[in-house]
């Protein structure tokens, strides 16, 4: 039966008991909708249109179909591909076999990346059809696959993962071996940082934008970079020294799987790491 959560504020919009925790919406709509009690709810009703935005955004990223209306509302045009900054689109409709991880669309002139994958479905294929396809699938790790599978099937595209991870992903063509960064591009680096799992990868994009899984995130809660012991299935000190390791790199993005993304300058993005690293430590 599905039930309104009791936490969700009076009004249209509210989520339903069916929520997974996932953080999906809170990300989409920081403010907006909040975690509470172990769910996510509305703090309160979107009143603007770019709030009505995010709930829309929030309500087609569910994995779990649990935000929802009262009364009907027509969906906004252009929810998604999310245009995140110049080049980088996330792709929305998150599936919940990666338990409503966020997933990516890096565009390049000599072929579009898709960084994990949401769920399978015509409002993703019909947008990366008309942006040109997809060349490569980048997966961070084995919990984030989603329907990589049928999207690499239906463009062609190769598919990465590390090899600690690709029983995960047994179609993957190309496998990352080790624990030394790897060019796959002259403007695309992976980098290994085990620890969520044994091979867990973030991707480094024209030493700007960083892909992280669930590695590393940006806290709205907490207006700072974040990472979170508590999901960490393989070794938390690992993760430690995957983390620090990513101090010697130079990025302005964090483009989360789970969690905020974020933008901030390269020194103060680098300070940030380290300064989380020190309160975890």
């Amino acid at each position: 039966m599905i039930e309104r959560h009791a936490l969700s504020a009076p009004g249209n919009w509210y989520i339903d008991t069916r929520c997974i925790d996932c953080s999906a919406a809170c990300t989409l709509a920081p403010g907006l909708i909040v975690a509470r009690g172990g769910q996510s709810v509305f703090a309160r009703q979107p009143l603007t249109a770019e709030e009505r935005l995010q709930a829309w955004r929030a309500r087609l990223a569910c994995p779990t179909a649990s935000v929802r209306t009262e009364c009907h509302e027509d969906v906004p045009t252009g929810a998604f591909p999310e245009p995140m900054t110049e080049g980088v689109d996330r792709l929305g409709y998150n599936a919940r076999s990666s338990y409503g991880a966020h997933a990516f669309l890096i565009r390049r002139p000599a072929g579009n990346l898709m960084v994990d994958a949401p769920r399978w479905t015509p409002a993703v294929v019909r947008p990366l059809e008309n942006r040109g396809g997809v060349s490569d699938v980048l997966l961070t790790h084995r919990d984030d696959v989603g329907d990589a599978e049928r999207y690499a099937r239906h463009f062609g595209a190769r598919v990465w993962i590390h090899e600690a991870d690709r029983d995960a992903a047994p179609f993957a063509d190309h496998v990352i071996c080790g624990a030394e960064p790897v060019g796959i591009t002259e403007e695309l680096l992976a980098i290994p940082v085990p620890g969520h799992t044994a091979g867990s990868v973030v991707y480094l994009c024209d030493e700007r934008f960083l892909f992280t899984g669930d590695s590393l995130a940006w806290s709205f809660e907490h207006n700072d970079l974040t990472a979170w012991r508590e999901v960490c299935w393989w070794s938390w000190p690992d993760q430690l020294r995957s983390l620090r390791r990513l101090l010697s790199h130079r990025f302005e993005w964090v483009f989360a799987g789970h969690g905020g993304s974020h933008c901030l300058p390269f020194r103060e993005m680098r300070a940030r790491l380290a300064a989380l690293l020190e309160r975890l430590e």
